[in-house]
């Protein structure tokens, strides 16, 4: 038995949950408890999950036990919306821009059950987000480069525009010092190497496009990007000459 799946034991043992999950959380800390919100996720009803999303930043602030509580209603949409409640995605939508960084993280891990299930539904919603704020583009970017879900070349190449039309986007941004756009910036600094690793043949020229982009933002992304190990591992010799025409 997994460590999940011995969560989901113990909650299906149990009438009332708060105290344990607050006890068990692993905040405050570096890392909450991941596969206990993974249970609660799959254990848990569409009115525990708006219970648990009540809890605003003010009632549970950044790296408080009560924010897992948060973290995991967040993550629960992604149960219900992979289940074929679809009107979950507007509430998923606007917790995308919660000024938690986990509440984020959640949201793009929600977003990532919806895709296990049906990642053509997972796109269509994603290219609307790709079209909203900075953070929710970076939800949008976080949710689909994951590599468990990059396995169909025609949906590779669908994640790669819109990466694209991200990374386009930036250009029309005036103020870049914002907390939104440095969530923003830090995403695409890796998810571009996700995506062009899964599908290098159609990742490399769509990386090379913003090779000699001007803007000092894209190519300090395209330059993150070939830091990573899944790139050198894909081509090392192209990303030496990547990172030449980079400056590095």
């Amino acid at each position: 038995m997994s460590k999940m799946e011995d969560y989901r034991a113990q909650l299906r043992q149990m009438a009332a949950w708060d105290a344990y999950l607050l006890e068990n959380s692993g905040l405050p800390g570096p890392r909450g408890n991941l596969e206990l919100a993974h249970a609660v996720a799959a254990e848990g009803s569409a009115a525990l999950f708006e219970r648990y999303r009540a809890y605003t930043p003010e009632l549970a602030p950044v790296n408080s036990p009560q924010e897992f509580l948060a973290f995991c209603g967040v993550l629960g949409l992604g149960k219900l919306i992979a289940a074929g409640e679809h009107a979950w995605f507007a509430t998923l939508r606007a917790a995308a821009v919660d000024p938690r960084w986990r509440t984020r993280e959640a949201v793009a891990m929600a977003l990532q059950m919806v895709g296990d299930v049906d990642m053509p539904l997972l796109l269509a919603e994603m290219t609307l987000w790709s079209q909203g704020s900075p953070l929710e583009q970076r939800a949008a970017a976080a949710a689909l480069c994951e590599p468990r879900l990059l396995t169909r070349p025609d949906e590779v190449r669908a994640v790669l525009g819109i990466l694209s039309a991200i990374t386009a986007s930036i250009k029309d941004i005036p103020d870049r010092k914002t907390e939104a756009f440095q969530a923003l910036r830090k995403g695409l600094a890796y998810c571009w190497s996700v995506a062009a690793a899964a599908l290098p043949e159609a990742g490399r020229p769509a990386m090379e496009a913003w090779f000699a982009d001007p803007d000092k933002d894209i190519r300090w992304m395209m330059r993150e990007n070939l830091k990573k190990n899944r790139l050198q591992r894909m081509d090392a010799a192209w990303v030496q000459q990547a990172q030449l025409r980079l400056g590095e």
